[in-house]
């Protein structure tokens, strides 16, 4: 099954590399699908995945109107497909986990992309197993990618 993946990038105060973080959302994609295909959830059935780079004020609207938490947030993942990234947020927490900004931005759409696959962080044991997955996935897209 072929899944549309698309970017719309709307944060331009911070600075990251578009057309890699694109690269490496599309190398991503089939590691999460196959997880999706075999926990039959909901990426497996999407036609498209939409991935928006928000700025800290957009993000911070969309994670008090749905979730009704104030702040910003690195990233909301919604079911039909649409998953929300916040630039600023990377930018700022890349240097911990030493990455760059562009590297920050994939980890989060890997992570929306495995909730979509049927992952969850409501639980610590649950958080822990999706944080090991989507650093796998993300070790390896780097280590393609160049």
């Amino acid at each position: 099954m072929k899944i549309r993946l698309s970017l719309t990038h709307r944060a331009r105060a911070t600075a990251y590399d578009r057309a890699r973080l694109g690269q490496l959302a599309a190398a991503a994609l089939p590691h999460c699908l196959a997880t999706a295909q075999k926990n039959n959830a909901e990426l497996a059935s999407l036609p498209a995945v939409e991935i928006s780079i928000l700025g800290t004020r957009a993000m911070a609207r969309v994670h008090r109107d749905f979730l009704g938490i104030p702040g910003p947030t690195d990233v909301i993942t919604f079911p039909y497909g649409e998953i929300l990234v916040c630039a600023p947020v990377a930018a700022a927490r890349a240097p911990e986990f030493a990455h760059t900004p562009t590297e920050e931005l994939a980890l989060y759409i890997i992570h929306g992309l495995l909730h979509l696959s049927g992952h969850d962080d409501a639980s610590a044991a649950q958080a822990e197993k999706m944080a090991v997955a989507q650093q796998e996935i993300l070790a390896t897209v780097l280590a393609h990618a160049g």
